[in-house]
C-alpha cells in the first residue's frame, strides 16, 4: 500500500518517555518509540520530531519557587534537549541517521536550526529531532511543533498521546465521553476541546496544517496512519 504522507512532524510529550515511572526516562519507552519511528523510516517517509520536557521539568509556580517565568521556560527548553539526546541515541541504535537541531545555541551537542539545512536533511532521509522549543520563552513545545511543521512543509502533524483520539470530554475521567473520528478547527474552538494550546492550534488553523491525535503507545499505529488508515482523530479545516 502506498503511503498517504511523505513528510510528517511527530509531536511527543516528555511525559510519554516516563512509562510507569514518576519522572525521568524509561528505557522501554525509548525503545518503543525508536522501533515505531523505524517502521516509517523504512517506508521512506521523511520525519521530524518535536519532543517536550515534562518528564524532567514540568514548570514551577513562580510564587512558591522564586523562579521567574522566563527562567523556568528556559529550564524547560534544556529538559527537551536531554530528551532529544536520549531519543537520538535510541534511534541510532536502530541504525537510523539523525540530526539533533536546537532552537538555542549549543554547538557541542546539536546543530542550530536553519530551515534550508533542515529540509535538506529530510530530503536525505535523516530523522530530525527539534529541541529547545521555539527558542523563546512563553511558547510551548506544541507551538514549536506547529511552527516547525509549517516551516518544513510537513503534510501533517501527528500528535502522539496516551489516548486514542479527541473526545467530547476527558475519557480518563468521563466514561460517557464520545470520540470524534474527524473534527474541524472551528468545532475544536467552539467546543473548548483540549488538543494543543491556543497559540499552536491557531497557527495550524491559519496554515491549514492538519493534526492527527492518536495513541502512540499502540504498536504500529504510526505506520498505519502513514498508510492511510483512519486511526485516532483528524483535525482539519
Amino acid at each position: 500500500m502506498a503511503s498517504k504522507y511523505k513528510r510528517v512532524l511527530l509531536k511527543l510529550s516528555g511525559e510519554s518517555l516516563m512509562g510507569d515511572k514518576e519522572f525521568g526516562i524509561a528505557q522501554p519507552m525509548l525503545y518503543h518509540y525508536a522501533n515505531e519511528i523505524k517502521k516509517i523510516v523504512d517506508e521512506g517517509i521523511e520525519i521530524a520530531i518535536v519532543i517536550g520536557g515534562g518528564n524532567i521539568f514540568r514548570g514551577l509556580d513562580s510564587k512558591l519557587s522564586g523562579i521567574e517565568r522566563v527562567t523556568g521556560d528556559y529550564m524547560g527548553m534544556l529538559a527537551t534537549v536531554i530528551n532529544g539526546l536520549a531519543l537520538q541515541s535510541a534511534l541510532e541504535n536502530h541504525g537510523i541517521f539523525t540530526r539533533l537541531i536546537s532552537a538555542i545555541g549549543m554547538d557541542k551537542v546539536a546543530e542550530p536550526y536553519i530551515r534550508r539545512r533542515a529540509i535538506r536533511h529530510l530530503e536525505k532521509k535523516r530523522v530530525l529531532i527539534f529541541v529547545a522549543g521555539t527558542g523563546s520563552p512563553y511558547f510551548t513545545t506544541d507551538s514549536a511543533a506547529a511552527l516547525r511543521a509549517s516551516e518544513i512543509n510537513a503534510d501533517v502533524i501527528l500528535k502522539g498521546t496516551r489516548v486514542d483520539g479527541v473526545y467530547t470530554a476527558d475519557p480518563e475521567k468521563d466514561p460517557n465521553a464520545v470520540k470524534f473520528d474527524k473534527v474541524s478547527f472551528d468545532q475544536v474552538i467552539r467546543g473548548g476541546l483540549n488538543i494543543m494550546d491556543m497559540t499552536a492550534f491557531t497557527m495550524c488553523q491559519e496554515n491549514d496544517m492538519p493534526i492527527i491525535v492518536f495513541d502512540i503507545n499502540e504498536p504500529s499505529n504510526l505506520l498505519r496512519i502513514i498508510k492511510g488508515e483512519h486511526i485516532g482523530t483528524l483535525v482539519a479545516g
